[in-house]
């Protein structure tokens, strides 16, 4: 799948006296098994960004093609099935649900698509495994460190075999030896299932890995680089 945005623009409170310009427009393509950080300061607009390109938020101007069919014309409904079917989120705060085991936390979004229950828990242990939690698949989320974490947050985004994966500051709450564990196991699923991996983040650690930085500035592209 490629993801093409033309003259994408989001403005907060529009019809106030003071309307944020969040992301101003802005066009770009990303290719299916891409590896991309978009950086810039806080309030540069990047999460913005990233979130209407995963459909959690609906842009004011401009389009969103996903293989040519528009994300920007979709109703609630249909968003909701996108995000659950074709994109996984990894969010700087985890957002795992507390009274669920790892296990569990990772098995819900596949329940939600209709999977049986044997399919869920098997991809889910394997996925944990993966991660390097297999001891740890009935601890709830209290009972893990901040990168034990963010690690399932990675197995339950990967669960349902998503097309893409938006990573909002991923690394945010991690020391350096979480976070460049963390990167390894993306940067390894990113090869083997072909998933792309998009990240907000000005996190050096995560754009030295990336393989394309995209910077911005005032909800505007200022640079757009292979590396």
């Amino acid at each position: 799948m490629t993801i093409a945005i033309q003259g994408l623009s989001k403005i907060y409170n529009p019809d106030s006296e003071f309307p944020v310009h969040a992301v101003r427009d802005v066009s770009l393509t990303i290719e299916q098994g891409e590896f991309v950080a978009i950086m810039g300061p806080s309030g540069s607009g990047k999460t913005t960004l990233l979130n209407m390109l995963g459909g959690i938020d609906v842009p004011s101007k401009g389009s969103i093609s996903i293989d040519g069919d528009r994300l920007d014309n979709l109703n609630q409904h249909q968003l909701i099935s996108f995000r659950r079917d074709h994109v996984g989120f990894i969010f700087q705060d985890y957002s795992l649900l507390p009274v669920l085991t790892a296990l569990e936390n990772v098995e819900f979004v596949m329940q939600l698509q209709g999977h049986p229950e044997a399919e869920c828990r098997l991809r889910a242990t394997e996925l944990l495994t993966e991660v390097g939690l297999a001891d740890h698949l009935h601890k709830v989320p209290a009972k893990l460190s901040g990168g034990q974490q963010q690690r399932v947050a990675v197995a339950r985004a990967l669960a349902p075999r998503p097309r893409f994966v938006m990573a909002d500051e991923p690394t945010a709450n991690l020391d350096a030896q979480s976070t460049a564990e963390l990167l390894d196991i993306m940067q390894q699923l990113n090869q083997s299932e072909g998933t792309t991996f998009i990240f907000s983040t000005h996190d050096p650690r995560v754009i030295k890995r990336a393989r394309r930085v995209i910077v911005i500035e005032d909800g505007q592209i200022t640079e757009d680089r292979q590396q």
